[in-house]
């Protein structure tokens, strides 16, 4: 009987796994194998020369990607790093995927500034974008296609596995981490690490990759018991083994992000890959929460707030905004939505109604240069302690495109970007005349 009953369950289960799995959109499949036509071409490994070698661009499945979507006119967006090859690259692809291309010169900070929305009003029907991970989602089946090249960089991973070796003890706990162009190296240097180092670690903050940290987004890596309500620290759960962290970048913004959800770790050290020094980074918790209490005091009195929905790609969550919209009018409060691009302290001053600002571009603009503008200028996450929808956290939560982070994050279900696409409906089969009189019989 119980083996009937485990029966039953288990075909009820799978029938509705595949009513579930019918109603689902097919997903656009690809060919994993660039053809060798494009691989073996002569002329193209020839132009590629001129590109950085420890750079991967990615040009050959760029070129297959291109063809196989009878692309015609395609954008290309790089940030302001990259934008040195960026007409190289573009010559490249128009001779050998005979396409049209068009560079985008706006600034792009992140993957939130992918901008398909300009793309399609100048014609275009396929975005690469160069320098960030994929985490705005965008239709496949849609009108433009896209493809996102991380461009990673090679770096001499044996330098800095031997610059961990010489600096930290084997019983140490060690966690490596760093931008998305340097993944590869830090998920290759714990391969090479791992026999001396028993507790080494790549932490995730999915959807990114291992490894991978955001200015706006980063993972946990301690669990921690909070002293408290008021800003002070918490105290982590395994003191005499508190992690060292290794963090591969060339500069501290990303770095800093991590720092900022990490209080409670005691060392970060940023590896530098270009001049190949092992630096101890520090942040001033303390200050940076002082001053961010303060702002949210000022605004919890404010009466008109602002809101300013960052207009520059996908920065903005319209979800994010229309939640925040309707939490201060609850409140008893005015909103006005205000559309920028990029948002500055001269530019807000000329609203002088307004007598708080909330944006909805960048969390880090809030937190690095909030103390530069007239009026305070909250994060979505600091609007919700100013109108007492939640307390202030000890620790500050850079989860802004994190799964499973808050209401004011991106990834919540309240406020999470859907893709909606049209159904396709199936025709049923037409039986032939014969056929019917085979089933009869």
């Amino acid at each position: 009987a119980e083996t009937t009953a485990a029966t039953t369950t288990t075909v009820a289960l799978t029938d509705a796994r595949k009513k579930k799995k019918a109603h689902l959109p097919r997903r656009v499949k690809h060919s994993q194998q660039i053809p060798l036509d494009i691989l073996n071409n002569e002329a193209l490994k020839e132009a590629m020369k001129i590109l950085p070698d420890n750079y991967s661009f990615e040009i050959p499945k760029t070129i297959w990607r291109l063809r196989e979507a009878k692309s015609k006119r395609v954008a290309l967006q790089f940030p302001e790093g990259l934008l040195m090859y960026s007409l190289l690259i573009s010559d490249i692809l128009e001779k050998f995927a005979g396409v049209d291309t068009l560079v985008m010169g706006d600034v792009t900070y992140g993957a939130c500034c992918v901008d398909d929305f300009s793309a399609r009003a100048l014609d275009c029907d396929f975005v690469v974008h160069y320098g960030h991970s994929c985490l705005v989602p965008v239709d496949p089946t849609g009108p433009i296609k896209m493809l996102y090249v991380f461009v990673e960089i090679g770096i001499n991973v044996k330098h800095l596995v031997s610059t961990v070796e010489a600096n930290f003890k084997p019983g140490d706990n060690i966690i490596l981490a760093g931008t998305i162009q340097f993944t590869a190296a830090v998920r290759t240097a714990k391969r090479k690490l791992a026999s001396k180092y028993s507790s080494i670690s790549v932490p995730q903050a999915k959807p990114l990759s291992p490894g991978e940290v955001l200015g706006c987004t980063a993972p946990r890596l301690i669990e921690t018991k909070a002293k408290g309500q008021d800003g002070s620290l918490g105290a982590t759960k395994e003191e005499d083994n508190a992690p060292t962290v290794i963090f591969v970048a060339d500069g501290r913004f990303h770095l800093e992000s991590l720092m900022i959800q990490n209080p409670d770790v005691r060392a970060f050290y940023k590896y530098d890959p270009y001049s190949r020094k092992i630096t101890l980074e520090k942040y001033d918790h303390s200050r940076m929460h002082q001053l961010r209490q303060k702002a949210i005091k000022e605004a919890s009195k404010a009466r008109v707030f602002g809101v300013v929905m960052g207009t520059l790609g996908r920065q903005g969550n319209t979800n994010i905004v229309n939640r925040i919209k309707k939490n201060i009018e609850e409140a008893g409060k005015e909103a006005v939505i205000v559309l920028l691009s990029e948002v500055f302290p001269a530019k807000l001053r000329m609203f002088k109604s307004i007598e708080a600002w909330v944006q909805v571009a960048c969390p880090r603009l809030s937190i690095d240069w909030g103390h530069a503008f007239q009026r305070p200028l909250l994060s979505p996450y600091e609007l919700e302690v100013a109108l007492d929808l939640q307390k202030w956290k000890s620790i500050y939560p850079m989860d802004f495109y994190k799964r499973g982070g808050g209401p004011w994050s991106n990834y919540h279900p309240e406020t999470k970007r859907v893709i909606r696409r049209k159904r396709k409906t199936r025709r049923k089969p037409i039986k032939m005349a014969y056929e019917e009189k085979q089933q009869k019989e």
